[in-house]
């Protein structure tokens, strides 16, 4: 078997309504469809859906931070500094929770959350030299200041 390539996730969230203002209204992915009252997907625009959020009831409980599971989704919003600035600005003025900013060489990255605490990574790419010639830089973890 050979995988080529990740195809979407899937969130459980409380409330459908709530993350669609937040996955459509502040990240600027577009619903494509829905299963009325459990599902909504979303996507980036060259794929049927890249990210689905499922209900779970508004009493779900959050998984405990040490508990296993997803840890976060990235997403990309393109290859300059530039447009992270502009997603932190975005991310800023909606009153997203951020819960850092980290440059890993290959990528720079803004961590924030969503409305019911899974966190999202949203990334631009740096140049693709640096992890072809040492793949192990993709374990970098410095400080990065968007300010």
């Amino acid at each position: 078997m050979k995988i080529q390539g990740v195809g979407h996730v899937v969130l459980k969230v409380r409330d459908l309504e709530r993350s669609k203002a937040f996955y459509e209204g502040v990240l600027g992915l577009k619903e494509v469809a829905r299963f009325p009252g459990r599902m909504v997907f979303f996507s980036a625009g060259s794929n049927h859906h890249d990210l689905a959020v499922m209900a779970v009831g508004a009493d779900a409980p959050s998984p405990p931070d040490d508990a296993v599971g997803l840890a976060h989704v990235a997403l990309k919003i393109g290859d300059s500094l530039d447009l992270l600035r502009e997603a932190k600005a975005q991310l800023d003025a909606h009153q997203v929770p951020i819960r850092g900013t980290r440059d890993h060489r290959v990528s720079q990255s803004i961590y924030c959350e969503d409305p019911d605490g899974n966190t999202v990574e949203l990334f631009v790419d740096g140049d693709p030299a640096i992890w072809a010639e040492d793949p192990s830089t993709v374990a970098t973890i410095k400080p990065l200041v968007l300010d």
